[in-house]
């Protein structure tokens, strides 16, 4: 925390503008070793960008836009300077290697946002939604990273932190005055107040399986036997040719993924081999992988070619299965009439629609639960309310039980430390390591 870092904070390559970001005691200083300009980065009025050039000794680097941002009133919380080039591959580098020589160091993934957490400037709720903002791919996983950015979460699981602290200081107090017992009204009420933050829990608990889908997207596997029309399917939902398709079987060997934007809902799309016997090694690797991915899908679209008689299909053991009659345009053999399948052409597109509308309702109940996506909990998240639950269920049945509050209270305590994870309350170096190790550099 006492270096001053420095990050390229815009993507590499070539672009209009490429921004070096510096944070720390030293910023400005730095800022001012190596820009020239009318006026220098000391005397540089606050969020008031300010024309010069960046020099390494005597060499001219860029001309740059500088910003600075005086602390607390910056992204960090502490000094930064924000240089805005142009947006060459060599030059960004340069300049940034030039303020790296002039007394600041590299910045590790994340530290300027572990630094904005570390001062008080979000918590890990909010840290954590500024890679999902950057990810984001629909509109709708967009909206929840916003909203977590915007400090829902973070609010939410406080309050839940407010209520167990007033019930903790209750049952201390009763510890520190042992010839008094709980009387019968205030221990209902206390049981009550668990039982309320429970309660919020679990609906906090119920979000995870949405979080999951709109930060990583639903993995749908298409599946079935050779010259079914699976790459056909998955052209035809990507709306371009992206995987090759032949009448000779086999055609697909290995496994292809794309992500397309299904009304809100990022759809992982994972093209696979045919299943059949076959000689061939490569194929033969091809449906191993094919199985193996099928054992992994939140969703397997089982496609079949309606022209030919219904055969026995090997099952799959996918929470959700849709099945897909294709090639409906040119024959549907009598051997279907009555099987619940959807019937769709990928040549002339009929069908794609009740598809589009079927792979919704199958995951989402119909979306009703994607209406409101004010708090989205990630695997992180899950975990510490799960811990928190089970810490706080113990603690209610130690009161109902009957038990010395002494027993009553370290199970709170438990449920307090595991509830104070979710915002960073309770922050080990650890902890903090991982979840920011997983950001880019320069953010």
């Amino acid at each position: 925390m006492n270096d001053t870092i420095a990050a390229l904070s815009t993507p590499g390559g070539e672009g209009a503008i490429a921004l070096v970001r510096i944070s720390g005691v030293h910023a400005v200083a730095v800022a001012g070793a190596v820009f020239r300009g009318r006026i220098k980065p000391s005397e540089a009025k606050p969020r008031v960008q300010h024309f010069g050039r960046i020099f390494d000794g005597e060499a001219q680097v860029d001309e740059v836009m500088l910003t600075v941002f005086r602390a607390p009133a910056s992204y960090t919380g502490e000094d930064v300077v924000e240089i805005s080039g142009h947006g060459g591959i060599l030059v960004s580098r340069r300049v940034l290697q030039t303020v790296l020589k002039n007394g600041a160091r590299l910045a590790e993934p994340g530290e300027f946002t572990q630094r904005a957490f570390l001062n008080g400037k979000m918590d890990l709720t909010q840290a954590e939604a500024v890679m999902d903002l950057i990810r984001a791919q629909t509109e709708l996983s967009l909206r929840a990273a916003q909203e977590q950015l915007s400090g829902r979460l973070g609010g939410r699981v406080r309050e839940l932190q407010d209520a167990l602290l007033t019930v903790l200081a209750h049952v201390e107090a009763y510890i520190d005055f042992p010839d008094e017992d709980i009387d019968p009204a205030t221990g209902s009420a206390l049981q009550q107040r668990m039982q309320d933050v429970s309660d919020s829990i679990a609906l906090l608990l119920r979000t995870a399986e949405q979080g999951r889908i709109l930060r990583h997207g639903v993995r749908t596997v298409i599946f079935g036997a050779p010259n079914a029309g699976k790459s056909s399917l998955l052209n035809t939902l990507l709306g371009y040719e992206r995987a090759i398709v032949s009448s000779i079987a086999g055609t697909t060997r290995d496994t292809i993924e794309e992500v397309i934007n299904l009304r809100g809902i990022p759809l992982r799309l994972i093209d696979t081999a045919g299943l059949r016997e076959s000689s061939d090694v490569i194929e033969q690797e091809g449906i191993a992988r094919t199985r193996q991915q099928v054992e992994q899908a939140d969703l397997v679209l089982h496609i079949f070619d309606a022209t030919e008689e219904i055969f026995h299909h090997e099952a799959t053991k996918a929470r959700r299965e849709i099945w897909i009659l294709n090639k409906t345009d040119l024959f549907v053999h009598p051997s279907w009439d009555g099987v619940d399948g959807l019937r769709i052409s990928c040549k002339t597109g009929e069908g794609m629609e009740a598809l589009a509308e079927a792979i919704f309702e199958r995951m989402l109940g119909g979306g009703s639960e994607f209406r409101d996506v004010s708090v989205a909990i990630n695997a992180r998240h899950q975990d510490a309310l799960q811990r928190t639950a089970r810490s706080l269920d113990a603690a209610r049945e130690a009161f109902t039980r009957g038990l010395s509050v002494e027993f009553v209270a370290v199970d709170l305590r438990e449920a307090l430390e595991a509830i104070g994870e979710v915002i960073g309350k309770t922050d080990t170096e650890d902890l903090l390591g991982k979840i920011f190790s997983t950001f880019c550099i320069g953010k």
